[in-house]
């Protein structure tokens, strides 16, 4: 059988029946790597051996008896994990030789599953894009059309499931950064309530792996359905035995309904501070359309919705206070000074990331007191409403481009150009107050590229926006394996693909694929 494009649930039933053995389905995942990866360039480590042996391990283990929920199914890791024995770079060349001698949390939590990891996936320098490339592993493309980015900064995973290198994989999301990449490349993935999943050992290169509470950030499950999200979330969710895990058991309420027809939903598409394109307009339709046809109750507009231009701006503030901590002095003053020339009466989306570069401890807790209040505002909604559903970024994946002043960098919204940073508003939507959102898939453009819309729920309700996504799986489609992009060999994901030649933080094209660290 070939498992390359099967679901993980359809795999666990298939090797619990004895259809196929946990060392086929790996063979045959190694084998289509080898075979598309040169030139989609998701893969960036691959661990084929000790993939290998721990398929023959799982044979084994269920030859014995054993059902564990990932017992012998081959998955990938987002390269920011730390996995014992492989490099950890987050794409930083200083670091190219660090590698760590534990896994991460996750990584343990998947083996402990039993799945089989197949390696890591690309990410952008420093995790810090929309898009995936590194001087050291290079770029990675889009395998609906190898001129536009998969996606960042967890592209290698969305890329690497679109092409069917494995049914699941695992990544991060601070900025949009888990679903993003699953709109841009047509899969699904899950950015859950903060704090609900252990993050310890997803780290920068050379940290120590703590397990500490982050501010914003998540680390989250991607796959192909929306039933094999909710199945690795349950992998992957609870405290760290640490730290909260001590003392915690984790007990994630059931979803609010279990029919179409019981959910309150409210659609948005419109912000007050960029526009969105036609395209995702129209994906944002369709599954308005599909919700109301299945008797769903649906409303464009309340008054319950927290401000979003205030919701876009503290959100800016919180996500860029923590980015100066390790600069320079000199630069750093040279920030606080461009902050302090700002206009009181500038609420631009880039002043408020500038004044968040340099925010003080007093008015970042000023910060997070309108958090606070925001969150009451969604708890306000929630009550009202089981689910909101709008864009994830205003278009669809956009060509490469390897500008290194994202500052700098522009936009395309339907032929007029914005801020390239401007556009993480509605991924910002449900990270600033923490709440769980779900990336599904909502059909294709003209031209064939796939659009995801998120589904955004109540705080630790993760499973009422996962039961959505199913449910609207099966009235409007999911995941469709994408054509061949462009001819074997058209373009390489080693070097850049703007028709602009290298690119800063690029190999050339002609340097090899980092395979001292190809496990075969």
């Amino acid at each position: 059988m070939d498992g390359n494009f099967l679901t993980a649930e359809e795999l666990v039933a298939a090797l619990r029946a004895g259809d196929v053995t946990s060392v086929e389905l790996t063979g045959e995942a190694i084998a289509r790597v080898e075979r598309d990866d040169e030139v989609i360039n998701a893969i960036c480590v691959p661990d084929f051996d000790r993939a290998r042996a721990a398929a023959q391990r799982a044979d084994r283990a269920r030859a014995r008896g054993e059902d564990r929920p990932l017992l012998g199914v081959p998955v990938t890791v987002k390269e920011s994990y730390d996995v014992a024995g492989l490099p950890t770079t987050w794409g930083m060349p200083a670091h190219r030789d660090f590698v760590p001698v534990e896994d991460a949390v996750q990584v343990s939590r998947l083996r402990a599953a039993g799945a089989v990891v197949l390696g890591k996936t690309n990410v952008p320098l420093g995790l810090r894009d929309l898009q995936s490339f590194n001087e050291i592993y290079g770029t990675t493309n889009n395998p609906w059309d190898h001129a536009r980015t998969p996606g960042g900064s967890s592209g290698g995973s969305a890329a690497a499931l679109a092409a069917g290198f494995g049914a699941l994989s695992i990544g991060s999301d601070i900025g949009g950064s888990l679903r993003t990449p699953a709109h841009f490349c047509g899969v699904y993935a899950h950015k859950p309530t903060l704090g609900l999943v252990a993050n310890r050992g997803m780290v920068p290169p050379a940290t120590p792996a703590l397990p500490v509470d982050l501010d914003l950030a998540v680390v989250g499950p991607m796959a192909r359905t929306a039933r094999d999200l909710a199945l690795l979330l349950d992998v992957m969710a609870g405290p760290d035995p640490l730290t909260s895990g001590v003392a915690h058991d984790l007990r994630l309420p059931p979803a609010r309904h279990q029919r179409l027809s019981d959910f309150r939903v409210l659609v948005l598409d419109e912000h007050p501070l960029i526009p969105t394109g036609s395209a995702v307009r129209a994906g944002v339709d369709r599954v308005a359309d599909a919700l109301a046809d299945g008797g769903a109750r649906v409303e464009r507009h309340t008054p319950l919705l927290p401000d979003l231009a205030e919701a876009a701006a503290l959100y800016m503030e919180l996500l860029f206070s923590g980015s100066a901590a390790g600069f320079p002095a000199e630069a750093y003053e040279q920030l606080r000074t461009r902050a302090a020339g700002l206009s009181a009466d500038d609420r631009s989306l880039a002043a408020a990331r500038l004044r968040g570069t340099v925010l003080s401890h007093r008015d970042w807790i000023r910060a997070n007191d309108g958090r606070e209040l925001h969150r009451h505002g969604w708890r306000q909604l929630f009550a009202e409403f089981d689910a909101v559903v709008c864009p994830i970024t205003p278009t669809p994946a956009f060509p490469h481009d390897h500008d290194p002043d994202l500052l700098g960098r522009r936009i395309d919204v339907d032929g007029v150009a914005y801020p390239f940073l401007d556009q993480l508003v509605w991924a910002g939507l449900a990270t600033m107050p923490g709440l769980p959102a779900t990336a599904v898939p909502a059909g294709r453009t003209p031209e064939g590229l796939p659009v995801g819309v998120q589904l955004i729920g109540p705080m630790f309700e993760d499973r009422t926006p996962l039961r959505l996504a199913e449910l609207l799986e099966r009235r409007i489609g999911g995941f469709q394996a994408p054509r061949q992009a462009a001819p074997p060999g058209a373009r390489r994901g080693r070097g850049t693909d703007d028709g602009r030649g290298p690119g800063p933080g690029h190999a050339p094209r002609a340097r090899s694929r980092a395979r001292v660290h190809r496990r075969r």
